[in-house]
């Protein structure tokens, strides 16, 4: 079998109607159109949305209004106490995401100076706080390292 013997089941196709050509067709007369009305005219019909004079469902629905920057960076955010668990060790994206404490890798994590820490930790993440980079420095740890 080759490509140019390949032909449609018998049956599976069939030539369009072509309506309008004398009642002796079967579509004669009328063209399956009704008889007369604003659809059976050429060109008739309404445009879509139309809702026979209602106001249309776009101009019932709340406009949106404002703003959304589309060049919005979202940072996970990450609390000082939450790090106590990596003692003297070094902390990046990969180990806060293993640890369960942010829930994307490749997301940047903004670190925040809520609650307290006294172990050494250094930090590698996108952004910190002031406070908690003071913390964080008072505990013995390094940021960016």
């Amino acid at each position: 079998m080759f490509l140019h013997e390949l032909k449609p089941t018998q049956g599976s196709r069939s030539s369009r109607k072509r309506v309008g050509r004398g009642n002796a067709s079967g579509s004669g007369t009328f063209s399956g159109r009704g008889c007369k009305g604003q659809n059976a005219r050429s060109g008739g019909g309404v445009r879509i949305g139309f809702e026979g004079g209602q106001t249309s469902l776009f101009k019932r629905l709340p406009k949106l209004k404002g703003f959304t920057n589309r060049s919005r960076v979202e940072f996970q955010v990450l609390n000082v106490s939450d790090l106590a668990k990596f003692e003297g060790k070094t902390v990046s994206n990969i180990e806060l995401y293993d640890a369960g404490l942010i829930s994307k890798k490749d997301l940047p994590v903004k670190l925040l100076g809520d609650g307290d820490i006294s172990v050494a930790v250094n930090v590698n993440v996108q952004k910190v706080s002031k406070t908690a980079q003071e913390k964080i420095e008072k505990a013995g740890g390094k940021i960016g390292a």
